[in-house]
């Protein structure tokens, strides 16, 4: 083929070697503002630590690890070459290394230093970016702790392990380790999210605290971990006495536990990650807090691992609005760039939107972790499943929007937006779905006074600051105290309890422009049923000027 036929121009450049901290203006705002009111002593070394991680996770060598990750999904092993069952995952090479720099981050280590909830969830959101897939083991490790500290020994025992920031991967007792990682199986064939249908049954031993487990668990999440918790029955009727177990691979003595797994899930995206059948058979577990209390007791991991979601999801979206942003300064059509397009202005613009409301509210949410008082934990009983609610529903629409914005190019493989949006649904399905989040805001809201009123006062904020925002907390009210009805419309009242506080949080923090946007599309109604769709009359550029990565 002649060299004249073959040459390339108006394509954007790839997008890499960037600091995908240092070049997010919302997130990189967001994390100074907290810190400087909760640990201003800090804000040198987190920023390091945060822009090196950015550096990582922007590079090319980051980039090729997440692709070969998903190209090169994991496989499973039942038996060794005699025949003997070993249960083992293999992963590709670049799994390990997402997974090592990760831990090594400290993307496990929130609960012990100071401001941990808040750096780690920024660098959470970064490195995220470079490849979601393998972000379930460290969610679950990082989870996992609360759990365990319902029993002050287990949690003497694995909490160094957990919180470690060595990564060693293969399967040893967990004493000849220096980190672990941890998973969990909640979900049954027959129950799904109610997991009070479950039938795995426990039956103690004679020492104390210990059973052994017979049942199985559709879903089991990162099933190459050191360790697990899980639910089961504990009493002789086989129901309403839910336990929470810890399970390890290998017991202390050096063999494995009883841990069948029986195939790993063939699943739509998040295929660099493991998640799997697995049944148990005479398994060794031990007791995490009461007996017939186990829902409660592993309740602080779901809480935590909610948050990743709205995490996660709110990186995926900034991921997405970057690439449209990146690829509309770089290529041109019917005579201009289309950053400068009026209409593109606008879609991106309104991505933009979406995406800076949504790091936003996920940072608020990892400060109030932070704070730890009994104001803020009312708080985030209801704000967190509000906005793991709203934040992943709107992941999807978001990154398909991003993808149409690069048109044929962002169709296909290479550019890694089919990736990014066979993701996307994840974090709305994993721990909970929509309406299982909508109907656990309503039972906070029936049960838990308090919780309502730390979530008005939090929303109460800005009030007088923006008539469109004043008007939806009252329009809010409203629907609050018409119980008529209130299951059906569970989905209606979370949706504007969520957009709500982001309003409120935009009013207070975000720029004028930014606020004023927010207000007028997703509180005012002046917004159309698509991206794209904003009121002309809003300062558009500036929102796509903030959204680029060279700020």
């Amino acid at each position: 083929m002649a060299a004249t036929t073959h040459t390339v121009t108006n394509q954007a450049p790839p997008l890499v070697g960037h600091d995908v901290y240092g070049t997010d203006r919302a997130l990189r705002e967001g994390v100074e503002r907290h810190l400087s009111a909760a640990a201003p002593e800090l804000l040198g070394a987190v920023r390091e630590e945060l822009h090196e991680l950015g550096r990582a996770a922007g590079s090319a060598q980051a980039q090729r690890w997440g692709a070969l990750a998903n190209e090169n999904p994991p496989e499973l092993r039942t038996h060794d070459r005699y025949g003997n069952r070993i249960d083992e995952v293999e992963f590709h090479p670049a799994w390990h290394r997402l997974l090592g720099h990760a831990v090594g981050a400290g993307l496990t280590d929130a609960w012990g230093r100071p401001a941990g909830h808040l750096r780690r969830a920024a660098g959470f959101f970064v490195w995220s970016q470079a490849e979601a897939g393998h972000g379930c083991p460290v969610s679950m490790t990082h989870a996992a702790v609360p759990a365990l500290r319902a029993d002050p020994e287990l949690a003497a025992e694995w909490e160094p392990l957990l919180t470690s920031h060595v990564y060693e991967q293969g399967l040893r007792p967990p004493g000849r380790k220096a980190g672990v990682l941890f998973g969990m199986g909640m979900t049954e064939k027959q129950g799904g999210s109610d997991v009070r249908a479950n039938t795995t049954a426990a039956k103690p031993l004679d020492a104390a605290g210990e059973y052994l487990l017979t049942g199985h668990k559709w879903f089991c999440s990162a099933p190459m971990s050191d360790g697990f918790l899980v639910l089961a029955q504990a009493s002789p009727s086989g129901r309403d006495d839910l336990t929470c177990f810890l399970v390890p691979r290998v017991l202390p003595d050096g063999t494995r536990n009883v841990f069948a797994v029986q195939r790993l899930k063939d699943k739509l995206g998040n295929r660099s990650n493991a998640s799997a059948e697995v049944e148990f058979d005479g398994t060794w577990a031990r007791r995490v807090g009461e007996e017939g209390r186990g829902v409660r007791t592993i309740i602080g991991m779901v809480a935590a691992t909610r948050l990743d979601c709205v995490l996660g999801s709110a990186a995926q979206m900034r991921q997405a609005l970057t690439q449209a942003v990146h690829h509309a300064e770089h290529r041109s059509a019917f005579g201009a760039r289309l950053i400068e397009q009026p209409l593109m202005r606008n879609v991106l613009a309104d991505l933009a939107l979406e995406s800076e409301a949504a790091t936003t509210l996920a940072l608020r949410l990892a400060a109030a972790y932070d704070a730890g008082t009994e104001q803020e934990r009312a708080f985030l009983r209801i704000a967190v499943p509000a906005a793991k609610y709203w934040v992943t529903k709107r992941c999807t629409p978001m990154v398909a929007e991003a993808l149409e914005c690069l048109g044929g190019n962002g169709y296909v493989e290479e550019s890694g937006l089919p990736r990014l949006l066979r993701e996307s649904p994840l974090n709305s399905i994993w721990e909970g779905s929509g309406n299982v989040q909508a109907l656990d805001v309503l039972r906070a809201l029936q049960r838990e006074p308090m919780a309502l009123n730390a979530f008005l006062q939090e929303v109460g904020l800005a009030r007088g600051a923006d008539h469109r925002l004043d008007s939806a907390i009252k329009g809010l009210l409203t629907e609050l105290a018409d119980l008529e009805g209130i299951e059906a419309r569970a989905r209606r009242v979370v949706e504007r309890m969520a957009l709500v506080l982001q309003g409120s949080l935009l009013v207070r923090w975000a720029p004028p422009e930014v606020a004023d946007a927010f207000c007028a599309s997703r509180l005012g109604g002046d917004w159309g049923a698509a991206f794209g769709t904003l009121p002309h009359s809003l300062h558009l550029g500036a929102l796509v000027e903030r959204a680029r990565i060279a700020g």
